[in-house]
């Protein structure tokens, strides 16, 4: 499996972190059952207030909540009544293939769960506040996934408040980067970027070249490291990184003039559409694909196997994202919801953009 969800650790792919607003492992009906002996329904029986609990037994409970400290919130109570059925994703894009992917794959397995879906995009010019994001929810309290590829993804992320239950499909994080207090999933572009590059090489390219998307956070993005890693291990030299934007428009205009420099005959772009501007911007200055330059991208939108040539790229599971951060929001909110199933490894789909090296690169 290839994305990750942070909880109790990570796995090849797939990891995701459920902690509590001190980035201590959050206390979950579970463990309160497991403590006071009992079934995790009887917990939820408590905590709701039925009446069917024995008195002991609900003494039981109450003492073990006391001391773990369990905080059942109050989306979480009114799902166990069945009051809780919906849920809003927020998002800064709808248009671009990774986040209208993810959100089609909320919105199936919100769906097969009979989740009502409501979908709110951010302003990407505006900053928002608490007060704002807020309005932005069906009511109060509901339950949130955030699509945060970008910056206002991102910036809404940090300002939901702490009582909202809230799971996020995020840029896989560097390990510098702090733990976040929320429920995270992301694909592993590291190594997607890893094999990628490493099948340009493999072409006998001197080095690789790399179009970048702009980063939601501040740090190095993974699919750059991804793109290091695997020039470093092959004691290739690391050019510099040209931010190629997210638009065939802005690869065009970002990758003129390193395409038309003879000695670039591998370039490596953050996603499918950055790729067919320079795809387009090679023809321009002459040179031909594969014969003088490589082109490989990212995502395997549906289009990238008709471009003339068909573009190589690196297909990621977005879809499966979008239903793991779904199962994960479902299971914080129900414990008894089942496990959210594993995404698909990135997998490298090669067609007719990519080529061996001809010629002697300066």
């Amino acid at each position: 499996m290839t994305g990750h969800m942070r909880s109790a650790g990570s796995t090849h792919g797939l990891t995701h972190t459920t902690p509590d607003s001190a980035g201590a492992p959050t206390v979950t009906i579970r463990d309160v059952a497991r403590v006071a002996g009992v079934s995790y329904q009887t917990v939820s029986r408590v905590i709701n207030g039925r009446a069917s609990v024995a008195d002991a037994t609900r003494h039981r409970v109450e003492d073990a909540i006391g001391s773990l400290g369990f905080r059942p919130n109050r989306a979480a109570r009114e799902l166990a009544g069945k009051a809780a059925r919906s849920l809003t994703i927020l998002t800064g894009d709808t248009s671009l293939y990774g986040a209208a992917s993810t959100l089609r794959g909320i919105e199936e397995a919100a769906r097969t769960a009979s989740f009502t879906v409501a979908v709110s995009v951010l302003d990407r010019h505006a900053v928002p506040d608490g007060n704002e994001l807020r309005t932005r929810l069906a009511r109060p309290g509901e339950p949130v996934v955030v699509i945060a590829f970008d910056a206002p993804g991102v910036r809404a992320l940090r300002l939901l408040p702490a009582d909202t239950p809230v799971v996020a499909a995020i840029e896989c994080p560097s390990g510098s980067e702090p733990v976040s207090t929320r429920s995270q999933a992301w694909l592993d572009d590291r190594i997607a970027a890893n094999r990628a590059t490493r099948h340009l090489l493999g072409l006998g390219h001197r080095t690789v070249h790399y179009l970048s998307l702009p980063s939601s956070t501040a740090q190095v993005a993974q699919r750059t490291l991804g793109w290091l890693d695997a020039l470093r291990a092959a004691g290739a030299p690391e050019p510099p990184v040209v931010e190629g934007g997210w638009t065939p428009r802005s690869g065009y205009l970002a990758a003129r003039e390193l395409v038309a420099t003879p000695s670039v005959t591998a370039v490596l772009c953050g996603n499918d559409d950055v790729a067919a501007g320079v795809m387009r911007a090679a023809r321009e200055a002459g040179r031909r694909i594969p014969g003088d330059l490589s082109v490989a991208g990212f995502d395997d939108v549906p289009v990238a196997a008709f471009l003339a040539p068909a573009l190589t790229t690196v297909r990621l599971d977005f879809e499966g994202l979008g239903r793991t951060c779904f199962g994960l929001l479902h299971r914080l909110l129900d414990p008894a919801a089942p496990a959210p199933d594993p995404c698909d490894e990135p997998t490298l789909i090669v067609r007719e953009s990519t080529g061996p090296h001809r010629g002697t690169s300066g």
